[in-house]
């Protein structure tokens, strides 16, 4: 399987069809994602808040730039296909948000996935990938977190592909991240597709652990350090390996988020807040 992926990364990256959008994440993204903290109790007034938190705490003059809005968004389809948010939760629409945050400076994230449904059974891009494209670019989203529940038999490479293709014929620049758990070693063939992917299962609020919930398992953070640690030589420019938002700040001793922080530095991988950065302990702070 190994050497069937490499095969294919080689002759796509020198096919005419390769489009990707380069020079996006010369170093590892750093931004800050509601999932960890909120799950699918997200509203816009939380996400504005948030992005006046990463401004007022110091994080934006630290490099954290990326706002995003994970699963749990959205409502439905209209008539000709196109997705659209949920009006309760985001009553003034996706555009009005993706200005409000890009007037402080910061940059709009977003989260759809590759299968029929998301991960928390909302819906997903299969099928739609162009139309989804040009509505994220339309609401000005510049960073794709993009999921692999409900994917069946498909195959990550041309799932991937096919959005990542999608996003260019948009025009406009996006950070594409392959949220593909490590399953198909997406490190071997994912440097001209996405800007970061995913190395594992989702990271537990631990720090050495395994949450098995029968059919899957979330991870502590050594847990996953030690899954993935021969992996380092796979990161570079515009190419990252994702080692999971970080659980710096919500729960663990102080000695383990500061271990925690400082191995995903050591390992390159983006910094993605996943805390209620709202209400930060001075301690989470001055990571």
């Amino acid at each position: 399987m190994r050497k069937t992926y490499i095969i294919l990364a080689l002759f796509y990256s020198f096919s005419a069809y390769s489009q990707k959008f380069h020079d996006l994440a010369l170093t590892p993204p750093m931004g800050w994602n509601s999932w960890n903290t909120f799950r699918c109790d997200i509203h816009e007034n939380k996400i504005r808040e948030a992005a006046d938190a990463i401004v007022s705490s110091g994080m934006k003059d630290a490099g954290y730039t990326y706002v995003i809005i994970d699963d749990c968004w959205q409502d439905g389809r209209d008539s000709l296909g196109f997705v659209y948010p949920d009006p309760v939760k985001f009553p003034s629409g996706m555009k009005a948000l993706a200005d409000y945050i890009h007037s402080k400076g910061l940059k709009f994230g977003i989260y759809s996935d590759a299968g029929d449904s998301t991960c928390a059974h909302y819906l997903g891009s299969r099928g739609h990938e162009y139309q989804d494209a040009l509505t994220y670019a339309k609401w000005g989203v510049d960073f794709l977190k993009y999921d692999w529940c409900s994917t069946d038999s498909l195959n990550a490479f041309w799932a991937y592909t096919t959005m990542r293709d999608a996003l260019f014929a948009a025009k406009r620049p996006v950070v594409f991240d392959m949220c593909e758990w490590g399953n198909n070693s997406p490190w071997l063939w994912g440097k001209d597709i996405g800007h970061m992917w995913r190395i594992s299962g989702d990271i537990a609020t631990c720090f050495d652990c395994e949450v098995n919930h029968g059919t899957y398992s979330d991870w502590g953070v050594m847990r996953i350090v030690y899954m993935r640690d021969s992996i380092r030589t796979y990161a570079g420019p515009d190419h990252w390996n994702d080692f999971d938002m970080m659980e710096v700040g919500n729960g663990m001793t102080t000695e383990e988020d500061r271990a925690h922080f400082s191995m995903w530095c050591m390992l390159a991988s983006p910094l993605i807040a996943g805390n209620d950065i709202r209400h930060m302990k001075n301690e989470t702070k001055k990571f």
